[in-house]
């Protein structure tokens, strides 16, 4: 190691001075008191506004609230009062990978490399840069050169595993996860990242290793990782009632990681409708950003996205750019202004307002456009609860709702461990809930703009390939290309948990492995209500 001193390690450090008031502020922050940090750290800034180690803690505890813009810019202060300031410049690289400024997140990342190049927490922060911008080769090659100079560095073979899976390296990433677990054998997200790569079996001995690493991990987000990988294996293997019973323990944990107010996500639906009428859209006339470029495909997670993106993203006119935050970002910002008023306020946007917020989307997104084709998919599951905004403000968007069996795409969600975003997933009656919610919303929509939405729905997607493909593509006003049916065959890189599934040829494997536990779903069932007997038949040569 050489001797860097990062951003988490300078507050500690912090915490241990003689500063007493920079101590108390520190020791607030770790203790997670943001309050009282924040009140110590005023006092501070009032007496020293150029005090650069209380901006960069300042920054920290602004970030950490979501107001990106005034952490931004405390740390662009620290950095010019003194440019060597490394943690500062650390925590302000971060801040900039999350906004996905990645340009100006590399740029301000070199200067640190050439101070220590070896340093594995700045290659791994490089990377995490080049692998957000798409460059995954280079990644690659930066981790693979780490590795092998700190072979024990175990977040960085997770971090290799994960770009080979992204590349459909898959015995590359596993070689990496393995790789990981030598230096740390209950690495939870090691033992997940290998569940996750859902061709891959885990041997009986990978199974004791399981049971041996929760044994000693105390580690709740280590505790979650090994479960939903030992519910995995325990699938696999044919052991249904310990399959689920690992799953449920996951999901207990992720829950009091992750609380979620299912009350609330119905009750800003039924707000989103009550604003998203046929009479807005008449007295709001034209106006918003014309441009064609977006596809959003939305959704819940797990219920086909992905392979719809690739499909698409194999058409010489379309990019696919995964899950991008821009238009959660935005309606954020929006309801950040008064919570209360949102999306209430979206009917009294003017004409160059909602111009204005089309643009910053698209502007927003410019840089992950690197193919130079026309159009271009955002496949964040979830814009279905901001679809009224994009036709607001991206009137001639395309959207495309895909849809699956909803207690298939339930138990396939309970069943994944998903990094961030999705706190409802953790609980099989919120589960069902959310699943309600957003059949009624995309109802709404349909009701409000008929036609506008197209829907393809997972079972016929799999049954019959070709015709839902050139239904889609004519919907879109896209020509047929033979390479949206050969998709698989695309070597682009993909950054979801069904990165692997879409390497593939379209398979039935997956239409009913939810029935061997329907025994355990009768929470999710009753949350559903109807919405499970309303979901279309699936075809008579998939069914069970």
């Amino acid at each position: 190691m050489t001797g860097w001193v990062g951003s988490a390690a300078a507050i500690r450090r912090l915490a241990d001075g003689d500063d007493a008031l920079l101590a108390m502020a520190a020791t607030a922050w770790l203790d997670r008191r943001p309050a009282q940090a924040e009140q110590a750290l005023r006092e501070r800034l009032r007496e020293r506004p150029t005090d650069v180690a209380a901006l960069h803690l300042m920054a920290e505890l602004l970030a950490g609230a979501g107001r990106r813009e005034d952490a931004l810019r405390m740390l662009g202060r620290a950095i010019d009062l003194a440019p060597d300031f490394g943690a500062a410049r650390e925590a302000l690289v971060r801040l900039l990978v999350r906004r996905r400024h990645l340009d100006e997140a590399l740029e301000q990342l070199a200067p640190l490399l050439a101070g220590h190049p070896d340093e594995p927490a700045l290659v791994l922060l490089r990377a995490g840069a080049l692998i957000e911008s798409g460059a995954l080769t280079t990644a690659d090659e930066a981790l693979s050169a780490m590795l092998a100079r700190h072979p024990g560095e175990a977040a960085g073979w997770i971090a290799l595993g994960n770009v080979r899976t992204h590349l459909g390296r898959i015995e590359g990433a596993v070689a990496a996860y393995r790789s990981a677990l030598v230096a740390r054998p209950d690495l939870g997200v090691a033992w997940w990242s290998l569940a996750n790569l859902k061709t891959q079996r885990f041997s009986a001995q990978d199974i004791a290793a399981m049971g041996a690493a929760l044994e000693t991990a105390a580690d709740p987000t280590d505790r979650a990782h090994l479960h939903f990988a030992l519910g995995k294996a325990l699938a696999d293997a044919g052991e249904d009632a310990g399959a689920f019973a690992a799953y449920a323990e996951a999901n207990r944990i992720r829950r009091a990681q992750t609380p979620y107010d299912a009350a609330a996500t119905q009750a800003q639906c039924a707000r989103e409708a009550a604003v998203f009428t046929p009479a807005l859209i008449a007295a709001r006339g034209e106006g918003g950003c014309l441009a064609p470029d977006p596809i959003f495909v939305v959704g819940l997670p797990r219920s086909g996205s992905t392979l719809v993106e690739q499909i698409l993203a194999s058409h010489s006119e379309v990019e696919g750019l995964g899950e991008l935050p821009d238009l959660m970002a935005i309606a954020a910002s929006l309801a950040g202004r008064d919570p209360a008023c949102y999306p209430e306020m979206l009917a009294d946007l003017l004409p160059a307002d909602r111009r204005l917020l089309g643009e910053a989307y698209l502007d927003r997104t410019r840089e992950q456009r690197r193919l130079g084709r026309p159009f271009f998919v955002d496949k964040m599951p979830n814009n279905w609860m901001h679809v009224g905004l994009i036709r607001l403000i991206l009137p001639n968007a395309r959207i495309v709702d895909v849809r699956r069996h909803p207690l298939a795409c339930g138990w396939s969600c309970f069943t994944q461990n998903f990094a961030v975003g999705q706190a409802f997933s953790y609980d099989l009656a919120d589960l069902g809930r959310f699943y309600r919610d957003y059949v009624g919303a995309m109802a709404d929509v349909d009701r409000v703009t008929p036609g506008h939405v197209h829907r393809l729905l997972y079972e016929r997607l799999v049954a019959d390939p070709e015709a839902e493909v050139r239904a889609l593509l004519a919907r879109l006003s896209l020509r047929f290309e033979p390479a949206c049916l050969a998709f698989w065959q695309n070597s682009r890189a993909v950054r979801t948990p069904s990165a692997e599934q879409v390497r593939r040829p379209i398979t039935a494997d997956a239409i009913d492995r939810w029935r061997r536990f329907d025994p355990w779903l009768g929470p999710m069932r009753a949350a559903l209500g109807s919405v499970v007997d309303a979901y279309p038949d699936v075809p008579a040569d998939l069914a069970g």
